[in-house]
């Protein structure tokens, strides 16, 4: 690789080997002293709850992990810089709360492209009389698919009981849960000890219907009722149709009777709720409020799922209640599974290589268990989730058919042996990097020549575009986004029952699902089908919570084909090498990397855009608008905001009269949580922001601009994961050290298609996280779920 010696050099410079690694320094951000929750927390200031997502980058500061936004987070321009320096990130502060024992650090990277939570409070208004778009009609399938879930679970016939070695806390917990769903009173545990389920075969699911549109947004006298409670509590007024939209009808009455019940509102903090809750009750307001404490399970159950995390051990979950002043954590998790805000699960702790809790017979032993609690979507999705991959297992014949035999017989090489694999399994796990697309690629073109029903969906419409390039023809709606297949956007359609019309189906980029979309996907398939699940482990996982790729890698119940096609070239050796922990130096004649040494955060803003700008277009031929920049987090001084600045001013100045936007600068759009797609602004209107992305004309209200798009020369690697780009300058400044991982770092240079250019100012810091820095863990159910539900594949 190439290493540049001089601040003015270009990617012509001569080339010399990487840095020898020194003793380098680590920054990081830190966290502000927290005060008791119930006495001394801050009261809601007016300007910092505001959503959007300026607010978001304030409160995310320097991290690419970030979490969900805090409503206290100045918005642009108010303290900005302040923020950036020392607020911790919510997913790193969640680590913190929900008492991350596990080392859970959370990945959940899709919240810096405006945040699960400034994303969800941003459906306020504008777009509920409308025709629903890809965005509502997501959220909507998910929401109709949460109901399906839950009705099924009521549906079952009785619990399956277990949890007989159990005592003390987690007796009473579990007991306490059984009590509420048998509909006695709450605290008087008892349960008798039972012998292990027998393995069921997995039901048939009801299916569940075309998506529908979303509901309308609260009426405006709903929303000028709860903004007076806002107003009186002193919590800014602007809350006002996130609250109705939250709580839905009589929230009003709600915030009067439960004044936490603020912290439902996306962005606000346990001190700004508490601080509304002093003015609301006045001496009443106690540390000790009943609910007070059942909020903040919830509160931090869903800090939790912002971190990626479906669940949370119930000592992490108690001991991180005990730090926001809750005087008794354990009457505040009884409280809120009385109310039914939460659920309590009981885990076998299997050793590897042992036979499954549920299959034992040996009654008298003792079976190590670990107990959890998290959120009744979370949970029912994961056990949705394990039901239907069981279901498919189950229903494929052993035996190949005919049309399978002859898309087998159509292939070679590895290709063929992913075909063997499907033809006779319901579900195949197919991993590999960006030159392994290939595979799945001939096996499409080779099922469709056959005769059979097949389609492929990828994480992002450039990720789509390049599968379907290894087709070599029109892949006739074959090719699509998981989100388009979801919403129904895109795709083959649906049968009389709501099932896919399909006979396989190949997801790409399987390790950006999270669990409620692979739960979709999943049961979405009819009896028969076949679903591949096809993406590279070393990339970072999906925005939201689970993991389930690496869940079902680490679960021997169905057949796993590894692909022996490399990434070819010196970037394609390059990032091999990080992906099993080695920096190696890699021979690049060509200039295909180059390393950019640099002092400080000043001089590494400066020396991307001249590489943007100047050296990248004349040393490749690749202009501006096919490079990007990549660096860990939206704060600091060499962050996206401060690096779409100055790319901004250098590559399209203008007044930015439209939200800081003009015609022809490159943003990125989120159109739902967890989701970015880069794209141009065409021009601005009273409609709102027009926008070209991915091909696609998109108009953003007026009213969410401010929440859903960013410039988008900068990036963090969550948000491009799932794309590639000609040539790619990923940015390292000092403050970053902390925050770099394996993953990140994989994610990053993986981007470039031909040229690599790495602004390096962490030193040592940089092989250090690629030799250890593994990716952070995430307390997931479904390894435990598909343990029972599948027997080993054979």
């Amino acid at each position: 690789m190439t290493t540049e010696q001089t601040p003015t050099g270009d990617t012509e410079g001569a080339a010399s080997p990487a840095p020898t690694p020194a003793e380098g320094t680590s920054g990081g951000a830190t966290e502000a002293a927290r005060g008791a929750a119930g006495d001394g927390g801050a009261e809601v200031s007016a300007g910092g709850a505001e959503p959007g997502a300026h607010a978001a980058e304030a409160a995310d500061g320097d991290r690419d992990d970030a979490g969900a936004p805090d409503a206290g987070a100045p918005t642009r321009g108010d303290r900005a810089d302040e923020a950036d320096a020392s607020a911790r990130t919510p997913s790193a502060e969640a680590t913190e709360d929900a008492g991350a024992v596990s080392g859970a650090e959370g990945d959940a990277g899709g919240v810096e492209s405006g945040g699960p939570a400034a994303e969800a409070g941003s459906t306020d208004s504008a777009e509920g009389a409308k025709a629903p778009s890809e965005a509502a009609a997501e959220l909507a399938a998910q929401r109709v698919e949460r109901e399906r879930i839950a009705r099924r679970k009521a549906e079952r016939q009785g619990p399956v009981e277990s949890g007989g070695k159990l005592s003390g806390k987690a007796a009473d917990l579990l007991a306490a849960v059984r009590a509420v769903e048998s509909g006695e009173k709450a605290g008087t545990p008892s349960f008798v000890e039972a012998a292990p389920a027998p393995r069921r075969p997995a039901p048939e699911p009801v299916r569940r219907p075309e998506p529908v549109p979303v509901a309308a947004a609260p009426d405006t006298e709903t929303v000028g009722a709860v903004r007076a409670v806002l107003a009186e509590g002193g919590a800014p007024e602007a809350l006002a149709p996130q609250a109705a939209a939250a709580l839905g009808e009589g929230a009003e009455d709600t915030l009067r009777a439960d004044p936490w019940q603020l912290l439902r509102v996306a962005g606000v903090r346990p001190e700004q709720a508490d601080g509304f809750a002093r003015a609301l009750l006045g001496a009443e307001c106690r540390p000790d409020d009943e609910r007070r404490g059942r909020a903040l399970t919830v509160w931090l159950l869903e800090q939790a799922a912002v971190a990626g995390h479906t669940a949370l051990d119930l000592p992490a979950l108690t001991e991180a209640l005990g730090k926001r002043a809750v005087p008794d954590p354990d009457e505040a998790v009884q409280s809120a599974l009385a109310e039914g805000d939460a659920l309590v699960f009981q885990d076998a702790l299997e050793e590897p290589g042992t036979q499954p809790a549920a299959a034992r017979t040996d009654e008298e032993e003792e079976v190590p268990v670990r107990v959890l609690a998290g959120l009744e979507r979370y949970a029912l999705a994961e056990e949705s989730l394990a039901d239907a991959l069981a279901r498919l297992v189950n229903s494929v014949p052993q035996e190949a058919e005919g049309p399978w035999e002859a898309a087998v017989a159509a292939l070679t090489g590895g290709a063929a042996d992913l075909a063997r694999q499907v033809a006779g399994h319901g579900l195949v796990l197919h991993t590999g990097g960006e030159a392994a697309r290939a595979e799945p690629a001939a096996l499409l073109g080779a099922a469709r020549a056959a005769g059979l029903r097949v389609c492929a969906v990828c994480h992002t419409p450039d990720g789509a575009r390049r599968f379907a390039a290894h087709l070599g023809d029109q892949p006739g709606g074959a090719v699509g986004t998981v989100a388009g297949l979801l919403s129904g956007a895109s795709g083959p359609g649906r049968d009389a029952e709501g099932a896919l019309d399909l006979d396989l189906l190949i997801v790409l980029d399987a390790p950006q699902l999270d669990v409620e979309a692979a739960a979709m996907l999943a049961e979405s398939l009819p009896d028969g089908a076949r679903l591949v699940l096809s993406g590279d482990p070393a990339v970072l996982w999906s925005a939201g919570p689970g993991r389930v790729f690496a869940d079902l890698l680490a679960v021997p119940a169905c057949p796993q084909v590894a692909s022996r096609v490399p990434d070819p070239g010196p970037l394609g050796e390059l990032v091999s090498g990080i992906g099993v922990g080695e920096l190696a130096q890699v021979e690049a004649p060509g200039k295909e990397i180059v390393i950019v040494p640099v002092r400080d955060a000043g001089e590494a803003v400066h020396r991307t855009v001249q590489l943007v700008a100047d050296s990248v277009p004349r040393a490749f031929g690749v202009p501006p608008e096919e490079t990007v920049v990549i660096t860990p987090g939206h704060g600091g001084a060499a962050g996206t905001r401060a690096l779409n600045t100055v790319l901004k001013e250098r590559l399209n100045p203008g007044p930015g009269r439209f939200g800081g936007f003009d015609p022809g600068d490159r943003i990125v759009h989120s159109p739902a949580p967890g989701r970015t797609v880069p794209g141009r602004v065409v021009r601005a209107d009273a409609e709102g922001l027009h926008l070209e992305c991915a091909g696609a004309p998109v108009v953003v209200p007026r009213e969410l601009v401010e929440g859903r798009v960013r410039h988008g020369w900068a990036l963090t690697a969550h948000q491009a994961v799932g794309g590639r780009w000609p040539a790619a300058v990923v940015v390292l400044p000092g403050d970053a050290a902390d925050v770099l991982t394996r993953p990140w770092v994989y994610t990053a240079f993986g981007r470039a298609d031909r040229h690599l250019s790495v602004v390096h100012g962490v030193e040592q810091a940089l092989p250090r996280a690629v030799a250890e820095s593994v990716a952070k863990p995430r307390t997931t159910r479904l390894r435990t779920l598909l343990r029972v539900q599948l027997p080993p594949a054979g």
